[in-house]
């Protein structure tokens, strides 16, 4: 069955994915959601259905619907929140994360999701940045912001704080200016009672979440309600569209069972979200990646779903080889945040056929997920490729002069549609350098070939280890801070597992001691550990630069190789 045929069933007028142009001249979506809170308010018609299952317990959409309504009236009968309000989400994969994020949403609150692996500098300079008014952490995240809490008097909910409420620095009554209470303190859910009476538009601000730029500076990437509703629902048309390819009407047979490994703040966790919640799915959540405990979680839960990043993906199918599991209930194999190696598709099919489906995709903090699929038969024939736009994507192959290219031809990937982000918060000269015209600059390059869009190269200097995006100029900046340092580069290297590893090349002063080792911990000290370089190599040389002082990073490549 070709592709057109779903893309004709789903798009024509009345059908669920019907497309017509907004004043902006971009597509949107004509039917569905405007705004987040709608689309949340029409899961609690799962009611018993289970959402969430972690090792801490299982909540239902009844029990968690209630549970973020109940906090929702809190930011605003109790806080005084208003509609604007900024609210930073800080914490590990607990199910309360989801809790914490819809509360914010049902009372017109802006959810600031924060990277759960930064160091407190990283989130000092980000809660600087976006300034919020409430602070949504887990006990392991408390410490990191607290200096910060403190400073500015901003109230806290703390949720799995474990042990004696020793160090709760709270306020009259638990809620005072500059107080923290613990969520697990609070009074029980009514599952009856209704969200707040907030009234949402569909341009109000949704969400800020920080990518960061060429500058290695975070940038908070700012989407309206009217974008995440898109973003809702552009894995549900292409989970649609598979179907029909594979001859199966959309919607039959049980709600899927997902087992997700990509972190809460990660916009590909969005995307899989989105699409599980839009028709009942579960949700079976990890405390920590392990490749055979996950082989037991599908087993134990009859996981349908697996989605996470390319490194997680393979380690699990060699664990299941390792183990001679045979994933009897897996249906689908979802990989994003970073390309996936090619092979990863011709070895899921040469042990388990056609019947786990394959699929892969391309978004972006910018798009607020996916916006490109790959999937089935079309990713298996074609696995360099991320797939095709959702029909809300429109996609552009721009030449220098940001002219359309040809079909075939290399040129920088532009985006437009319901989903791109506004812009950047407090950043206009950003965010005039990223959009134009409506249109989003990726900073990729890529081809565009019968439709389907592959990525050739990045035009920003940029390493994806495992999913997560490292700016190497921001790891050269620490290094260069280090006394005994005097020049530094960063790069990416190929690796089996993560896609990409960082690497550093160093030039030290003249009588310097410091060691690789210790250059590495001097990292580790001010950034998250996944920017951490894997391998320093130490030279006496300059650092080889082009006339305009441009780093030669492909000269470095080769000494790494040889190093």
């Amino acid at each position: 069955m070709s592709h057109s045929y779903p893309v004709a069933a789903l798009t024509a007028p009345g059908a669920p994915f019907e497309v017509v142009r907004s004043e902006d001249g971009g597509l949107i979506y004509a039917n569905g959601p405007r705004t987040l809170p709608e689309f949340v308010e029409a899961t609690w018609a799962f009611g018993d259905r289970p959402f969430l299952v972690a090792e801490s317990g299982t909540y239902t959409y009844g029990e968690f619907f209630a549970a973020a309504s109940a906090l929702a009236r809190r930011f605003v009968d109790v806080y005084g929140l208003r509609p604007g309000d900024r609210a930073a989400v800080a914490m590990r994969n607990h199910p309360e994360w989801q809790i914490a994020f819809w509360a914010t949403q049902l009372a017109g609150l802006v959810a600031v999701p924060l990277n759960a692996w930064w160091t407190e500098e990283e989130l000092t300079y980000a809660l600087d940045d976006c300034t919020p008014r409430v602070l949504l952490v887990d006990g392991e995240r408390l410490p990191r912001i607290d200096e910060w809490r403190k400073r500015n008097g901003v109230r806290c909910v703390v949720f799995h704080q474990d042990g004696p409420r020793d160090g709760l620095d709270d306020g009259p009554a638990g809620v005072g200016a500059g107080g923290v209470e613990r969520y697990e303190d609070l009074p029980a859910p009514d599952p009856l009672a209704a969200p707040p009476a907030v009234e949402v538009a569909a341009e109000d601000d949704a969400t800020i979440i920080y990518t960061s730029g060429t500058t290695g500076r975070p940038k908070g990437a700012v989407a309206t309600h009217l974008a995440q509703a898109g973003a809702a629902l552009h894995p549900r048309y292409h989970a649609a569209a598979a179907s029909l390819a594979r001859g199966v009407l959309p919607g039959q047979g049980p709600a899927p069972v997902v087992l997700m490994t990509f972190p809460f703040f990660h916009v590909a966790a969005f995307t899989t979200l989105y699409s599980m919640m839009g028709v009942g799915g579960t949700l079976v959540l990890m405390r920590k990646w392990d490749a055979e405990k996950a082989l037991a979680l599908i087993e134990e839960h009859g996981v349908t779903h697996y989605s996470g990043v390319p490194t997680t993906a393979l380690q699990l199918l060699d664990a299941a080889e390792r183990t001679g599991s045979d994933l009897a209930t897996l249906s689908h194999l979802s990989t994003g945040g970073a390309a996936a190696p090619p092979d990863l598709v011709a070895r899921l099919t040469a042990r388990y056929g056609h019947r786990i489906e394959p699929r892969s995709g391309y978004g972006l903090t910018e798009t607020c997920g996916g916006v490109l699929a790959n999937s089935g038969d079309g990713y298996r024939g074609d696995p360099g490729s991320v797939g095709m736009p959702s029909p809300a994507t429109e996609v552009r192959i721009a030449g220098a002069d940001g002219e359309p290219l040809p079909e075939g031809e290399v040129g920088e990937l532009w985006l437009r549609g319901q989903s791109l982000v506004r812009g950047y918060w407090r950043d206009e000269p950003a965010g005039a350098a990223a959009f134009q015209d409506g249109w989003f600059r990726t900073g990729d390059l890529a081809t565009v070939r019968e439709g389907r869009v592959s990525i050739v190269d990045r035009i920003k200097d940029m390493v994806v280890r495992g999913g997560e995006n490292v700016y190497c100029v921001e790891v050269e900046a620490v290094l260069h801070d280090h006394p005994e340092v005097a020049d530094a580069a960063v790069l990416g290297v190929p690796h089996p597992v993560l896609g990409e590893e960082v690497a550093a090349v160093v030039r030290l002063r003249a009588g310097a001691t410091v060691t690789a080792e210790e250059l590495r911990a001097h990292v580790g000290g001010k950034l998250a550990a996944f920017k951490v370089p894997a391998r320093v190599l130490l030279r006496d040389e300059p650092i080889p630069r082009n006339p305009t002082g441009k780093i030669l990073k492909r000269v470095l490549r080769e000494s790494l190789r040889s190093g």
